[in-house]
């Protein structure tokens, strides 16, 4: 996973409430076993209309996605953390989140960015035509013209983001004291290697 430090460019200022996760990724698209491509799926029931705001030349690569209240709610499904990060997606505002998808957001290198409706309203107006920026850092969102949010984030998710890491990334770090836990369990309980070393003979 790639380290979020910072976020800054076009936000696409969507702003609609109660977006589920059908809506976000249809179901058709589940079937995949890859995440490579389901961008082109993300949104499409929304994006058959031609003046759709995701397929416009205005907001083409942005990284940001400016939300409605509930974003994410439905079901359960991870392929709508997958297809948003296969749109370039790096980082969804809003007031709030399912906590599901919030957690799947997280697993797959998104931040999500909880603030006041007040505030969702303001970066809504700069994203007509400025760019928007996040300091996961310093947990703010800024705008050019001084406007200046803050944000709450579990210090835990932080950490993982700001350094890149996924479950997989957070077991390895852990190698060394992994190994020596592993080497003491063998000196002291023998004879739960011993299915270990058949396995390893064979």
């Amino acid at each position: 996973m790639e380290p979020v430090k910072q976020i800054e460019g076009r936000a696409i200022p969507f702003g609609r409430k109660n977006v589920d996760t059908d809506v976000i990724i249809p179901a058709k698209w589940l079937k995949t076993i890859t995440r490579q491509g389901l961008g082109k799926g993300a949104f499409e029931a929304l994006r058959a209309d031609p003046d759709n705001i995701f397929d416009s030349a205005e907001f083409s690569g942005s990284p940001i996605l400016i939300a409605g209240d509930n974003f994410g709610c439905g079901s359960s499904r991870e392929h709508a953390a997958w297809a948003l990060g296969d749109m370039g997606i790096k980082a969804v505002i809003a007031p709030s989140f399912s906590d599901i998808f919030s957690g799947n957001a997280f697993k797959n290198g998104i931040l999500t960015v909880v603030l006041p409706q007040e505030a969702i309203d303001r970066l809504m107006e700069v994203a007509q035509t400025d760019p928007v920026s996040i300091d996961l850092e310093t947990q703010t969102v800024t705008t050019p013209f001084q406007d200046r949010f803050t944000f709450e984030i579990d210090p835990f998710r932080k950490h993982c983001l700001l350094n890149g890491l996924d479950e997989v990334g957070l077991t390895m770090a852990r190698g060394d004291a992994i190994s020596t836990h592993e080497a003491k369990m063998r000196d002291s309980l023998p004879f739960l290697a011993r299915g270990t070393d058949a396995v390893a003979a064979a």
